[in-house]
This record gives C-alpha cells, structure tokens and sequence, in this order.
C-alpha cells in the first residue's frame, strides 16, 4: 500500500523552528494538491497549510505568518518549514493530498514544543 513518509519532528523550545519534509508517491505527488495535517493529544486531525500544483498555498488562520509550505517537483516532496514555534503547536504531523485520500496517510511525525 503507497503512503506518505513524514520525517523532521523532534523536541523544540518555544520560538524555536523544525523543518518537516514527506516523501510522496510520484503518482500522488503529480496528480494531487498536497497538504500537511496535525493532531494534537485529544483533538481532531487538522488542516494546516495546503499548496496546489502550480504552488499556490494557504494556512490556519494559527499558523500564518510563522509555517511555510513548500513542494519540490523533482524529488516528489512537500516541506513544512516552521519558526516562532509555540507549545499550542505539539502534536503529530501528517501530510497527505488535499482533498485526503483515506489511504494514504502515514505514521506522521512528533512535534513537541516545550522548554
């Protein structure tokens, strides 16, 4: 079965920054707008920032200004860079298409953001 592969995640301080990166499938990746997700301990699975094909993208309203999505054609990835990094932030980074495709998600990977 063809999933996402989310690698980056570790333990920051507050203000701190990580850069998440995802492998995707070249199919998925060349036919789909991608996005990244989270889940927090206790809430639902969110949307985060999304980018379409030809790189247009958009955020929660709780990360704009401080995440950027970007996508790289050649190797099939999508990266999350986020700075000015807050506790609200912990949780389990995800990314798969945009609109999701139920089976491709992966086994995301931990952010936690803590002093």
């Amino acid at each position: 079965q063809v999933q996402a592969v989310e690698s980056g995640g570790g333990l920051v301080q507050p203000g701190g920054s990580l850069r998440l990166s995802c492998s995707n499938s070249d199919a998925i990746f060349t036919f789909w707008d991608m996005a990244w997700y989270r889940q927090a301990p206790g809430k639902q699975r969110e949307l985060v920032a999304t980018v379409t094909r030809d790189g247009h993208t958009n955020y929660a309203n709780s990360v704009k200004g401080r995440f950027t999505i970007s996508r790289d054609s050649a190797k099939s990835t999508v990266d999350l860079q986020m700075n000015s990094l807050e506790p609200e932030d912990t949780a389990v980074y995800y990314c798969n298409a945009n609109p999701i495709l139920s089976n491709y998600w992966g086994r995301g990977t931990q952010v936690t953001v803590a002093s």
